[in-house]
């Protein structure tokens, strides 16, 4: 009884018409998606799938099989049984009609199944082509199936044996035996189905597993590119709005003092090559496809006073005011978060509001948070227009809400702006 197939359960889907696929509630979703497939590759040779080498091998041994059970129960066909020549002929013939119709099994096991109940029925020799019948519908299909073919067929052996009765068997001996064997033939089928089944769905939670993996890194690229490119922002826009500021001074006062013009060269140089350091670093993370581990140590609270040093040097008004408790205690990130608010902040007061003077206030404690306020008043006169894309503070809004903060930021009735930051400081346990 197609020995191979059993041994082999675990190998290729068995073929299916599409008719079973459009069917789809009757399958497992992970069996319909195999079918599927098989069937569109199929597509080009509609209603004739494609055998391997191992179906024409299972092929072939299922229809030796078939023949070989037909040829030993031909010799019950003799004259001292009674037969008449003609019916032992016509059942020889339906016999191999049978065995040859096998070959079939693949692409219609329910038909081929149903259609040998009847020959069955009729012909001794017929027996094990309907066994392969009965176990390749076990494979092929759901229970349901398997369950109303098998039934008749079993509800047929008696009649079939009361019939035509064994020579060297007893009646009911004839009967049970037969049906415990195709019980078993049927009970064989659906094993091998269901450890098909049980494949196919490891293999798609497999399949499902390693596609959610693979999102899942894509996904934390991803968040990582966006932290690299706020961090690109933040250091970028600091630096170009130096140049930005210089360069503009020496277009419209080229009759500068020469120590002033110097000066001004000097920011414009060493911001240059600050910006191109930072882009390099920024690019090397890229590469390297590390986090902020990469490149130079992240700002801090303390790095505030270098920050105002530097704005100071080129030629902006900036006070600052620190009252803060312990410090030295401010977790990195948090610290980090506050200097690129006010980082920004200045950037963006250098630029909208050149000769103004900006004030920032760094106020908090444990369990009370950190509060970083940057205000300037209005730019006296007219302002240059500097081209941005005016993302800066919605930036700095997501940054303070990824620390578990808040960001407010408006103008004041004088035409002053100011942007206020809260960030949560845990008290330490």
């Amino acid at each position: 009884m197609r020995a191979d197939d059993a041994a082999a359960g675990t190998a290729a889907v068995p073929r299916t018409p599409a008719g079973l696929v459009r069917r789809r509630w009757l399958l497992p979703s992970a069996l319909v998606a195999e079918l599927e497939a098989e069937l569109e590759s199929d597509a080009g040779q509609p209603g004739r799938p494609r055998r391997t080498a191992r179906d024409w091998a299972v092929d072939l041994t299922c229809f030796l099989l078939a023949v070989v059970a037909g040829l030993l129960a031909a010799e019950t066909l003799g004259e001292d049984t009674g037969l008449p020549h003609a019916l032992a002929v016509l059942d020889q013939t339906v016999g191999a009609l049978s065995c040859a119709a096998l070959w079939l099994r693949r692409r219609w096991p329910s038909g081929l199944a149903i259609a040998l109940i009847a020959a069955g029925f009729v012909s001794n020799t017929a027996g094990g082509a309907c066994l392969v019948a009965l176990f390749t519908l076990a494979v092929h299909r759901p229970f349901r199936y398997v369950a109303w073919v098998g039934g008749v067929n079993l509800v047929l052996v008696p009649a079939f044996y009361w019939l035509r009765p064994e020579p060297d068997m007893t009646y009911p001996v004839s009967v049970v035996s037969t049906g415990i064997l195709m019980v078993a033939v049927i009970g064989w089928g659906m094993f091998v189905r269901s450890k098909r089944q049980l494949l196919l769905s490891l293999r798609d939670r497999a399949r499902r597993a390693e596609t959610e993996a693979r999102l899942r890194a894509e996904q934390a690229q991803r968040l990582a590119r966006e932290a690299i490119a706020r961090e690109m922002h933040d250091v970028l826009a600091h630096r170009l709005t130096l140049l930005s500021v210089h360069a503009g001074a020496l277009e419209f006062r080229p009759d500068a003092p020469r120590e002033e013009i110097a000066r001004a060269a000097g920011v414009i140089r060493e911001s240059a090559h600050e910006a191109l350091q930072d882009l390099r670093e920024i690019i090397g993370v890229l590469r390297a496809g590390e986090g902020d581990d990469a490149g130079r140590p992240q700002p801090t609270l303390a790095a505030l006073d270098a920050l105002v040093a530097e704005s100071r040097e080129a030629g902006m008004k900036v006070t600052l005011d620190q009252r803060v408790t312990a410090p030295a205690a401010v977790p990195a990130s948090v610290g980090r978060t506050a200097y690129r608010i006010a980082q920004e902040c200045l950037t963006n007061a250098r630029k909208h509001a050149p000769g103004a003077e900006a004030a920032v206030t760094v106020t908090g404690g444990p369990g009370e948070g950190l509060t970083v306020t940057v205000r300037n008043p209005a730019p006296a006169g007219d302002v240059p227009h500097v081209p941005g894309s005016g993302q800066g503070l919605i930036g700095l809004t997501e940054r303070a809400s990824l620390a578990g903060g808040r960001l407010e930021h408006g103008a004041h009735a004088d035409g002053g702006f100011e942007v206020r930051g809260w960030l949560p400081w845990p008290r330490a346990a």
